[in-house]
């Protein structure tokens, strides 16, 4: 038998001759503590388009985003998923959800920079809206799941207004700045956040199939009783939801706390195993007989809660916008510190332009998003009647890119942006989610056929902005003859293509009014031209792509 042999009994000969297999070398460097807005100049003139600036606290939020000490925080709130608790260890019912310290952060930091709510504010500026969704769109990139609860908190106040005691109750403190997370009555904390339950499993988009149902309770509270599909973020404060009274689907708002301190009766059965947005948590839930208040009109409850499915919408076109450009900057980074067959990668013709591609579709989707959020600033007039029609339309077309696209960034990784370190299949694995919350792609292109109903106007709207420059570019002409063509004449099977139209039609004119002239040329050239063009990096001849990968590459 041969025996073990202690460390002490190594011949010292033997531990010399431990052979390097290699160093580590042609690796880039991690991409951490670069200027966010200095290699996504797009932002910078969005606002200055809508006559805004950067704030300082705007800059010190993108900043801050690109840290590595954030970047850590969005792998660990990942990594490290949410955790539900039914029962304490004595069997009471607590209805809880443990979140790793990381998720706390990111969440803490949002907050306390107004992402949630600082629109709403009585002396909000007047581009309130607009800088708002710049830090939204800045800090998501960061880490996208903890931007759902986030983003609920932002939508609903104005539906939550519908009902003026509880806004008057729970808006200040839905404004606050302070992350206070846990269970409580909502006047013992000084911070809420509010969410959204409205999917039931028989009908998902269809809310009129819900089957929940709302009874008075004869002290101008009801009682509710069903069951949720999808109820993201279940930890938040405050919840919009919808249910079926004698007068038809109706809205109520309803405190996970009620005011003397007992908890509602809304119970957590299980939370979702999601293809990703892992950080967040997305839950079932039953409603045995919770206290809810009543929000807008009995039977009115969709038009009441769509005001709030107008503005999480506004944050998935941001959210889309945001991992593209999170994906866009890994690879810029990743390619131009990375040699192969002697060159480096960034400068060799095939790899620009895939970059330059790229790179066109981010600066599209930011500045279209980012047009949107302007619209908001302006709640009545031309901007009101774009956004009912241009809203939907980017919702669907920017949030059904995003996947694609992130999908070819990583691939400009090669293996190393196949594995889970890079970052990039978290990036991968969250680019559909946009595309399905609020409505799937058809849904949303169905809505914008009903905004074409209901308001003629939208369609007048959106022929103004994009005939501001007619003429300016051929490509985009036809595009925009096509365009006029199908709102002549709507049809539910060619709806995903009025959609796609609008929003390609969007994102070329406003380039062509505030890009550099190399942007226009490039995105009209190939997203206006040889309609056989399937993939990306198939830029037109005679597009010079080192301007467009210089503007976007992190230093």
């Amino acid at each position: 038998m041969t025996a073990l042999r202690d460390s002490s009994d190594t011949d010292p000969g033997e531990a010399a001759f431990s052979p390097r297999t290699h160093e580590v070398r042609n690796q880039p460097p991690v991409l951490s503590g670069h200027d966010p807005l200095a290699c996504d100049p797009a932002v910078g003139i969005a606002l200055r388009a809508a006559g805004a600036e950067t704030t300082p606290d705007l800059r010190a939020l993108a900043l801050e985003s690109a840290t590595a000490a954030t970047r850590e925080h969005g792998r660990l709130a990942n990594e490290n998923p949410p955790v539900l608790r039914t029962h304490d260890r004595f069997g009471n019912r607590v209805d809880e959800v443990d979140f790793h310290p990381s998720w706390h952060r990111l969440m803490e930091r949002a907050v306390g920079h107004g992402l949630h709510a600082a629109p709403w504010s009585p002396d909000a500026g007047p581009h309130a809206h607009l800088l708002r969704a710049a830090g939204f769109y800045l800090w998501s990139q960061a880490e996208a799941g903890h931007g759902c609860p986030i983003s609920m908190t932002y939508a609903a106040i104005p539906a939550l207004r519908h009902a003026p005691d509880a806004a008057a109750a729970y808006e200040p403190l839905l404004r606050s700045r302070a992350y206070d997370f846990g269970l409580r009555a909502p006047s013992d904390k000084a911070g809420l956040l509010a969410g959204m339950s409205m999917t039931e499993k028989q009908g998902g988009s269809d809310v009129r199939a819900n089957t929940t149902t709302a009874t008075p309770a004869g002290d101008g509270t009801y009682r509710l009783v069903g069951h949720k599909w999808f109820t993201s973020a279940p930890m938040n404060d405050i919840f919009l939801t919808l249910a079926q009274t004698a007068g038809g689907l109706s809205c109520f708002v309803l405190p996970r706390v009620l005011p003397d301190g007992t908890p509602n009766e809304i119970r957590l059965q299980r939370l979702k195993d999601k293809l990703g947005n892992k950080s967040n948590a997305s839950a079932e839930i039953e409603y045995t007989g919770a206290t809810g208040w009543l929000v807008g009109e009995e039977g009115r409850g969709v038009r009441t809660i769509i005001e709030m499915v107008t503005m999480t919408r506004l944050d998935c076109v941001l959210g889309s916008s945001a991992s593209i450009r999170a994906a866009l900057s890994e690879a810029a980074w990743h390619t131009a510190h990375r040699s192969a067959f002697g060159e480096v990668l960034h400068d060799q013709p095939a790899m620009r332009a895939v970059l330059a591609d790229l790179a066109c579709e981010s600066e599209a989707a930011t500045t279209l998003a980012l047009r949107l959020a302007a619209a908001v600033d302006a709640p009545s007039g031309t901007d009101a009647a774009l956004l009912r029609l241009a809203l939907p339309a980017s919702k669907y077309y920017v949030c059904k890119r995003a996947p694609m696209v992130v999908g070819e960034a990583l691939e400009c990784l090669g293996g190393n942006g196949y594995v889970e370190e890079s970052g990039m299949p978290r990036l991968y694995r969250e680019a559909p989610l946009l595309s399905i919350w609020e409505g799937s792609g058809n849904v949303t292109a169905l809505d914008v056929l009903r905004a074409l109903g209901r308001s003629p106007d939208s369609a007048d709207a959106l022929l103004a902005e994009v005939d501001a420059t007619a003429g300016a570019d051929a490509g985009l002409d036809s595009a925009v003859t096509a365009l006029r063509a199908e709102l002549r004449a709507p049809e539910q099977s060619r709806a995903r293509r009025l959609a796609e139209l609008i929003a390609l039609c969007l994102q070329g004119s406003l380039l062509l009014r505030h890009a550099p002239t190399a942007v226009s040329e490039a995105f009209c050239a190939s997203r206006f031209g040889d309609p056989a063009r399937h993939t990306l990096g198939t830029l037109p001849r005679g597009i010079d792509p080192v301007p467009l990968v210089d503007r976007v590459t992190p230093r």
